[in-house]
């Protein structure tokens, strides 16, 4: 069912040398903006569907309790995620809880990242509600509720993996250079840690990358010649804004949150 889930396991064993190399890394978050943009591209083919977004919602008869119809259909949907042991990876997190215990034995993975509790997905919520469904979706209802929420969903947690995948990230460069980290976090200089992680060269090529990309894939291929399709499934440029206005700040938040008590956890071992 989770088929980045069961990649993520299988990598583990199938890599001979550094699995949690910055290049690997990268090659992960790298496959992940597919996922983002084929989710968003899915989202954008219904209507906004405002009411499913609001708390106790009349179409739903109260059935949604004080949730609304998204927070209801998530929450049900990660109590079945939880029984197989989604939210067990270390690359997973859950929106809702409460979650029942998985059902399956626990997954011996590779130990890499410092116990932390970060956890932005309620960030990741109300950003994704407020200003990225109404930009991509038009502003109507089209009585689609259930197959809206199921492609929010799917970006939700495509986005909320991505983001707090910035821990593999901060971790990585955290090895390369702990005594710096290790001085900054002490002094809770969250700005000079952002600037030490920061690879504005990297950064600049995610986004070239994402505009190649969402040209391509939100073709309908009814021209003969590519990339002059007008009818784009999706507005590239919206894509490319999202990431710089959205995406790479929350990972660079959660990467700097992570740094910081990788740093004063380091210090104190000193």
């Amino acid at each position: 069912v989770f088929l980045h889930y069961i990649s993520y396991t299988l990598a583990m064993s199938n890599f001979t040398d550094d699995p949690f190399s910055l290049d690997k890394l990268r090659s992960t978050l790298i496959r992940l903006e597919d996922t983002i943009i084929f989710a968003l591209i899915e989202r954008s083919q219904f209507a906004f569907n405002k009411c499913i977004y609001v708390p106790g919602a009349l179409e739903f008869n109260g059935a949604t309790g004080e949730r609304s119809f998204l927070e209801y259909f998530l929450w049900e949907t990660e109590k079945v995620h939880a029984k197989v042991r989604r939210y067990t990876s270390p690359d997973e997190y859950a929106f809702t809880s409460p979650l029942p215990e998985p059902i399956l034995p626990p997954l011996d993975f590779p130990p890499f990242l410092f116990p932390n509790d970060i956890n932005i997905t309620a960030k990741i919520m109300e950003i994704y509600t407020k200003s990225i469904v109404p930009e991509i979706c038009q502003d109507r209802d089209d009585s689609n509720y259930g197959s809206s929420a199921t492609r929010d969903i799917e970006c939700l947690q495509a986005l909320s993996r991505r983001i707090h995948y910035g821990k593999f990230i901060a971790e990585s460069k955290f090895r390369s250079d702990p005594e710096e980290y290790t001085r900054l976090a002490r002094a809770n200089d969250r700005e000079a840690i952002n600037e030490l992680l920061t690879n504005r060269m990297v950064e600049k090529k995610l986004l070239e990358r994402l505009r190649r990309k969402a040209l391509a894939y939100g073709q309908t291929m009814d021209q003969e010649e590519e990339g002059t399709n007008r009818n784009l499934k999706i507005p590239v440029q919206l894509v490319v804004d999202m990431y710089e206005q959205w995406v790479i700040p929350l990972t660079k938040e959660v990467e700097v949150d992570y740094l910081i008590v990788r740093g004063l956890a380091y210090n104190k071992s000193k």
